[in-house]
Formats: structure tokens, sequence, C-alpha cells
């Protein structure tokens, strides 16, 4: 994975975290064909401590801290967290974000968000309910397929 290298040459480690234990996240991670380093924080408050993840007492109340500002609040919501290492072997969380502020890390968005009809997530149960794991796509778009028009560009072809 070019990103994977990229990183390193920067000096950086891309590290996932997820609650479900380690066993099944390996499972997925080769379904996937991933090869980040994927860590588990089953059974530690990692995933609460950085809330993204809550208390069924929390969730009772009604609403959950979440995205710096109180919410209301599923078992889990996305986020990201940066940490520096230091010389000493310190380490010091230096960033996070959630909700909206994941957008740049979802690849597709990027391109999606450059075209007239964008995300177009307004009649959706939620946002992002269009995404899915590269496996669970369907062969055939969704969308109809246009009609042919003059092309600006030509691509190869090859030779009969």
């Amino acid at each position: 994975m070019a990103l994977l290298r990229t990183l390193r040459s920067s000096d950086i480690t891309l590290a996932v975290v997820s609650r479900a234990p380690l066993a099944e996240l390996a499972a997925f991670r080769q379904r996937m064909g991933w090869r980040f380093k994927w860590l588990s924080s089953y059974g530690s408050d990692f995933n609460h401590d950085y809330h993204v993840s809550f208390t069924e007492e929390e969730l009772a109340r009604g609403k959950v801290y979440y995205n710096y500002r109180m919410t209301e609040g599923f078992d889990e919501l996305p986020g990201a967290s940066v940490f520096y290492k230091d010389d000493q072997g310190n380490i010091f969380h230096t960033y996070s974000t959630y909700a909206r502020g994941l957008d740049l890390l979802v690849g597709g968005y990027n391109y999606i968000d450059l075209t007239p009809k964008g995300r177009d997530e307004a009649g959706l149960p939620f946002t992002m309910s269009w995404v899915r794991h590269h496996d669970k796509y369907e062969d055939t778009p969704t969308a109809p397929a246009a009609q042919a028009a003059p092309a600006c560009c030509h691509a190869e072809t090859s030779a009969a």
C-alpha cells in the first residue's frame, strides 16, 4: 500500500483501533486485504476515554459527550486521534476529530464532492449509509446509464 510507505518515510505509523476482539479484527483485515496495523481495545476504556464509545448509563441519560459537545448518541461513533511519541517514550495526545472532520479520510468523498450531484445524502437514513465494504457493492451501478454523447477525450483502444 503506497500510503503506508509514504507515511513510514515521514516517520509516521498508522494504527487503527477497534473494540472487537483481535481475532475478529484479524479475520476481517484478511478478508479486506488490508495491511495497516490494527489494534483491539476490547476490554479496555480506550474508546471511552477518547469519547467515541459510551456506557449504557450515558446512553440512558439521552445525550453523550461527542465531537466537543453534548449530543444524542449511539453505543459508538467515529473518531480519529493523533499521538506523538518522544525520544524518551512518552506519548502525547495531540489531535482528535470526529463526525464530518473525518471526511478527508474517506477517499471516495474527495471525488464525489467534486461532482455536480455531490454526496446526494438528503434522502438517506443517515450520512454515509451508501458506503459498503469493497466486496459488498453490487456489480451494476444504481444510476441509469448515460446516453452516449460526443466525447471530448479519446481513450486508447487495443488494435483488433
